[in-house]
């Protein structure tokens, strides 16, 4: 079973996720915590500690699995019967993906490190590098044992970005997000702490 969950930051996303986490977890399910983040700087470094701050004070034995790039692989050895797992985030997976074509590039924040590796690698090679990962990524997703939440920013509903590379990053996490939502079982937004099901 694949939850979408979707919102914007500070949305609530991440707890609402960790809500049906519990649902599964009262009934006898282990539960994986896959992050996608990487501390490349002081400022996602202090969201990381928020996020594990969090977890320490729930009630869920979290199994921790850092994995920024390679997402699709690890999920289908962690999926099966009686395991929940949770994606905390499809969006930094994207900016991972992006920025592997370029590894040397230093990432600042979502939007400035895609328009970084598109500015210094081709961008056919990115995107066609990037495109294959998120079909990768589908397609393996039906596949998949067990309850699989995935949380995801919905970045597209604000201020249309000024730059032609920031409108890019838009463009791609939009659709990830429909694709996924295309096959997933459940998907919810989330609005000012407030789930909301589309489907």
């Amino acid at each position: 079973m694949i939850h979408l969950v979707l919102g914007g930051a500070r949305s609530g996303k991440s707890r609402y996720g960790e809500t049906l986490v519990r649902q599964y977890t009262a009934l006898g399910f282990d539960a994986c915590y896959v992050a996608t983040a990487q501390a490349l700087d002081a400022e996602m470094a202090s969201r990381i500690r928020l996020h594990q701050d969090g977890r320490a004070k729930d009630d869920i034995d979290w199994q921790l699995i850092e994995e920024p790039l390679a997402l699709t692989a690890k999920l289908k050895h962690l999926a099966k019967p009686g395991r929940v797992i949770m994606v905390d985030c499809l969006t930094l997976w994207l900016t991972n993906q992006l920025l592997a074509v370029q590894p040397q590039a230093e990432p600042a924040s979502t939007e400035s490190d895609f328009a970084l590796a598109v500015a210094t690698s081709s961008q056919h090679d990115v995107l066609a590098h990037w495109r294959q990962a998120k079909t990768d990524f589908v397609s393996a997703l039906n596949t998949l044992e067990g309850v699989v939440i995935l949380i995801s920013n919905e970045v597209g509903s604000g201020i249309v970005p000024l730059g032609e590379l920031s409108r890019q990053f838009v463009d791609e996490a939009g659709w990830l997000n429909q694709d996924v939502a295309a096959v997933a079982d459940n998907v919810t937004l989330v609005v000012a702490g407030l789930p909301l099901t589309l489907k």
